[in-house]
């Protein structure tokens, strides 16, 4: 009994992690427009719904199909014939309201398969090669990381778009109250870097 309450405290912990990544991916879009949400800032085109949808998308792969538990989810963006990076932007057929309609169903999905299987649960990932053989364990900790590195991105996406940066608030993470002790802050930094010049 020992062991199974500490298997369940185990998961949940991952499960807790793997959440607060999702929560503070979505955080990001809150306050944007349309626009906002969807417009590239940088070369590679990278913006805050497309790593949404992006993560939705795998989200679904790993904690579904990985383990035989298909989410039922329509992504033609990951169809054979899909152009590269379908699944990392939004088309104009695609709102805002509807990739995070879709992430948080795929999490339901996911947190069903969660509370379904044990942690060594088998299952197969085929595009991993000679390591797809997998247990819900290590996907939990694989999409954790997945979460929160898209996560990370979304910030510095969003401060690029206004300015916002940090965890959602109340907790925003960050040393600086004001603008002028961001500006402060920044230079000190570069003075710090141009000293390499």
């Amino acid at each position: 009994m020992g062991d199974q309450s500490s298997t369940d405290q185990q998961k949940d912990v991952l499960r807790r992690y793997l959440q607060a990544g999702r929560d503070a991916l979505l955080s990001k879009l809150d306050g944007v427009s349309e626009y906002d949400a969807r417009r590239p800032v940088v070369p590679t085109g990278t913006n805050l719904l497309g790593l949404v949808k992006h993560v939705a998308s795998v989200e679904s792969g790993y904690l579904g199909d990985t383990f035989g538990r298909p989410s039922g989810e329509t992504l033609p963006w990951f169809d054979d014939d899909a152009e590269p990076n379908a699944d990392m932007w939004a088309t104009v057929d695609e709102s805002l309201d509807d990739i995070v309609s879709l992430y948080r169903r795929v999490w339901a999905h996911s947190d069903a398969t969660i509370a379904a299987l044990e942690l060594d649960a088998p299952g197969h990932v085929p595009w991993w090669g000679d390591r797809s053989e997998v247990t819900l364990q290590q996907i939990l900790v694989h999409m954790t990381v997945e979460t929160h590195r898209h996560a990370g991105h979304a910030d510095i996406v969003r401060e690029l778009i206004d300015g916002t940066a940090g965890l959602r608030a109340p907790n925003d993470n960050l040393p600086g109250e004001d603008a002028a002790w961001w500006a402060d802050y920044r230079q000190r930094v570069q003075q710090a870097a141009d000293h390499f010049r």
